[in-house]
């Protein structure tokens, strides 16, 4: 029986996430599996694999063929690493010492690499919502000035009408007394 690593889909539509299974290459892609050897989230930033590194290894060493994106997954683990190391040690290539050397090195390489991903798209969100908050004070500032314009504008009109009201009453108030001789 051809054994593969493949992906199970499950989720919403438009929100997928996946199980990874070890299932018969003749099986339906959502239907019978052996088992679950992890999970692929690929709507978070950066996508989230959870992988049982130990069962993965395993079946990867007694022959299942993982599909292309399976291996993917698995390459990023380390999974397909470890394994190249392990048969290496088997052909007396590398001692278990060294292959563990080499593995646990790439491993703080990789680590390094996705925390400088997390950090500068962390930083680039920060910039981003620092330029938008810029922008939005800019046009506060607009809106405020514009606003007190307005204002200066109506208390102008209302002073120059008060004026205007008292010149008239004035002119108006020497004419209705009557003079007297």
């Amino acid at each position: 029986m051809p054994v593969k690593i493949r992906l199970a889909r499950h989720g919403k539509k438009g929100y997928a996430y996946y199980s990874i299974v070890v299932a018969d290459s003749r099986a339906p892609r959502d239907g019978r599996f052996i088992e679950k050897v992890g999970t692929y989230n690929p709507n978070t930033n950066p996508a989230q694999v959870d992988i049982k590194f130990d069962r993965a290894l395993y079946w990867i060493q007694t022959g299942a063929q993982p599909t292309d994106t399976c291996r993917t997954l698995l390459s990023s683990k380390g999974v397909l690493l470890k394994d190249h190391l392990l048969r290496g040690v088997k052909k007396n290539a590398l001692t278990e010492a060294q292959a563990e050397a080499k593995f646990n090195e790439w491993l703080k390489n990789k680590e390094n690499k996705l925390n400088a991903v997390k950090e500068s798209a962390d930083s680039k969100k920060k910039a981003d919502n620092a330029k938008r908050l810029e922008a939005e004070s800019k046009v506060k500032e607009a809106k405020l000035a514009e606003i007190n314009k307005k204002k200066a504008e109506a208390e102008a009109a209302a002073k120059a009408a008060e004026a205007e009201a008292a010149q008239t009453e004035a002119a108006e108030a020497p004419a209705d007394e009557p003079k007297a001789e």
